[in-house]
């Protein structure tokens, strides 16, 4: 079984590389600054033309710095002080190396394009330095990164925000928000940074069941099944990490060969139990990475979805189709 956009997506997409450089742009002034003080006289908002992007760095044990950064997107239009909402994209591939953060490119750019900024994470995984606990350590030190990069770019919001998660990297993304359950000597815990709602696509949101039901790609990053190194799906498998308080969308497509809807299902009922706020929106025939390819049907709505939950507003999203 494998993770990610597969045969879905087309070779050009697989080969899209995300550009920008180590400086940041030019930070418009915080309240409080004598500029902000008096906006209608000396207050000066940069204005983007277009879409610009910016390599980041994070800061993460024995950091490789061909996989520790992620791509911050700015949209284009004023950058006035904590005026933009940030959205943060954590790809899939089954933890492994075979695809990267650059297949997010096409989403990343799209959802910039609709005034968002989107925080596009790439981390070690199996087979490039990652596996238990180097890929879940990345990830958490990215998210926290957050907190420094609104410093960089007070434009941003950062607290009431949305991480976007796919396949694998919709467990990573559901297990970060919900970071502050975890006990002090667990991998991720204490966050800088906590999302306070999340998306996941096509996500192995049961890894438990996704472990014994055949995903030896779960079982590979986490160095055992569920009965060698209980703990660690203890501390990472998102149905055993629950927070009724982080609402939850799982999108997941009925054709889906990889990891099974009904990991997504099994998840929103045991957040509901708990009177979580979750809804699942099945997509009839949508299969493992036409959720995130942009040329597929399916698209569009994802798409909405993520815009909608972007506002802080997901109640407005359809429930189960299909």
């Amino acid at each position: 079984m494998a993770y990610g956009v597969v045969g879905a997506v087309s070779l050009a997409l697989l080969g899209l590389t995300a550009c920008g450089g180590e400086d940041p742009a030019p930070a418009a002034p915080r309240a409080g600054d004598s500029a902000a003080a008096n906006p209608t006289t000396s207050e000066k908002v940069e204005v983007l033309d277009e879409v610009t992007v910016q390599r980041i760095q994070y800061p993460t044990e024995d950091a490789d710095p061909e996989q520790n950064w992620a791509d911050l997107y700015l949209p284009a239009g004023e950058q006035r002080v904590d005026s933009i909402p940030l959205v943060v994209l954590i790809h899939g591939g089954a933890w492994q190396s075979q695809l990267g953060a650059q297949i997010f490119e096409p989403l990343a750019r799209d959802l910039a394009g609709r005034g968002m900024a989107v925080y596009n994470v790439e981390y070690r995984r199996v087979g490039s330095g990652g596996g238990w606990p180097t890929t879940f350590r990345d990830v958490a030190n990215a998210l926290d990164h957050v907190v420094a990069v609104d410093r960089r770019f007070p434009q941003l919001t950062t607290d009431d925000e949305l991480v976007v998660g796919h396949s694998a990297g919709a467990q990573l993304a559901v297990w970060g928000g919900t970071r502050h359950k975890l006990e002090d000597d667990e991998v991720g815990s204490r966050p800088a940074f906590r999302p306070t709602r999340v998306v996941s696509l096509a996500g192995p949101l049961d890894m438990v069941y996704a472990a014994t039901h055949g995903d030896d790609r779960i079982v590979k990053v986490l160095g055992g099944t569920p009965k060698q190194v209980p703990d660690r799906y203890t501390s990472v498998d998102p149905i055993q990490n629950i927070d009724p308080d982080t609402p939850v969308i799982a999108i997941h497509g009925t054709a889906d060969r990889m990891v099974s809807p009904e990991n997504s299902r099994r998840y929103v009922a045991a957040v509901q139990k708990k009177g979580g706020e979750a809804k699942a929106v099945l997509i009839p025939n949508g299969d493992h990475g036409s959720v995130v390819t942009s040329t597929a049907p399916e698209y569009p709505k994802v798409l909405d979805i993520i815009t909608d939950a972007s506002a802080a507003d997901i109640d407005d999203v359809d429930d189960v189709q299909g």
